[in-house]
């Protein structure tokens, strides 16, 4: 048996295309390009102005592969973590993250991870498989409809956040970026749109060469090679100094935002030595801003958040050697739902 075709694949001009070799009208191709990425519908028989005879010859034609919300939990905070199941059964996890400024989903790009980072939950997962661009897209939809359903309001923000590498997934994300902000869909600011790598520096330059209108962010997490080795093996092939190269690169084809992340651990990067190394690579750097990140307790690490003095004064120190810095605390702990957490638990 032949595979049908995702419609969700098909440009609009392909779709008029098809609806004339049908007989039928190009009008109707836009009707359900807009049932597709505006209304994000789900199913054919959701496409209520198309005869049911057009719904039943598109369903035989093509598939709509869209994931759908398996289980929803909600923080004390109110952040809200969905896990989503896929169209062959797999499941990835989304994040809602509520502020009196701005809301924020997290999203993901992999089912698992392969870069094996020693602090984060994913990465203790294998990799599956990418996820489509329409499955990021719609992961985006649903977070949307959440937001407005719970706090009456619509996304502000996305940031590729959750499951997985997103550079390493990388024709897809820009895909799928894409859709979330054409006029014809989603109509999202690519500048309300931040993309997080480990640190996939072909990539990063990669997204110099192709322009890219989205934010960059880095999650370095250790200022040393020897340090960032030990916590993520990606640093091996893809160390500080060709990571500082690449965003030099970036910054210079596209002049979009470029932020640090820095999880701190207790004993291992907290140490004002630390924070000179990382006040270096910032001097290198046009990055506007370190985000210096509580360390979420995770099931098969043994690392250990610093007490409030200890970040305070890594904060406090930067910030006293003209550093944009940052403190960003968790959010979604006691549901799993904050950063490096994510790992599908029920």
């Amino acid at each position: 048996m032949t595979e049908v075709k995702n419609i969700r694949t098909l440009t609009l001009p392909e779709m008029k295309e098809y609806f004339e070799s049908i007989g039928d009208k190009k009008f109707r191709a836009i009707q359900t390009y807009e049932w597709i990425w505006k209304k994000n519908v789900r199913s054919f028989d959701e496409m209520s102005n198309l005869s049911k005879e057009l719904r039943l010859k598109l369903a035989e034609n093509f598939s709509l592969p869209a994931i759908t919300v398996d289980t929803n939990q909600v923080s004390s905070d109110g952040t809200v973590k969905s896990r989503f199941r896929t169209f062959d059964g797999h499941f990835i996890e989304g994040v809602l993250i509520p502020t009196e400024k701005r809301q924020t989903a997290c999203v993901s790009s992999q089912i698992g991870c392969s870069l094996s980072c020693k602090f984060c939950a994913t990465g203790y997962m294998d990799r599956k498989r990418n996820l489509h661009f329409d499955e990021i897209y719609d992961q985006v939809a649903l977070l949307n409809e959440q937001s407005e359903k719970v706090y009456n309001t619509k996304l502000s923000n996305i940031v590729f956040m959750g499951m997985g590498e997103p550079l390493l997934n990388y024709k897809n994300v820009l895909q799928a970026i894409d859709r979330i902000t054409a006029t014809d869909a989603m109509a999202m600011s690519p500048k309300r749109i931040t993309v997080s790598t480990a640190g996939v520096a072909k990539q990063i330059r990669q997204l110099g060469d192709d322009k890219v209108r989205f934010n960059l962010a880095l999650s370095l997490h250790a200022a040393s090679d020897a340090k960032r080795d030990a916590i993520m093996p990606i640093n091996e092939s893809n160390n500080i100094e060709v990571l500082i190269d690449a965003l030099n690169y970036f910054y210079d084809q596209t002049k979009n935002d470029i932020t640090l992340e820095y999880i701190l651990f207790k004993d291992v990067n907290d140490s004002l030595e630390d924070a000179n190394d990382l006040i270096k690579i910032y001097r290198r750097i046009p990055t506007h801003l370190i985000n210096v990140i509580e360390y979420n307790p995770i099931d098969n690490a043994s690392f250990m958040k610093p007490d409030e003095d200890k970040t305070q004064q890594f904060t406090n120190y930067l910030a006293s050697h003209r550093v944009n810095v940052r403190l960003r605390r968790s959010r979604g702990k006691d549901i799993d739902a904050a950063c490096g957490q994510l790992a599908n638990k029920k």
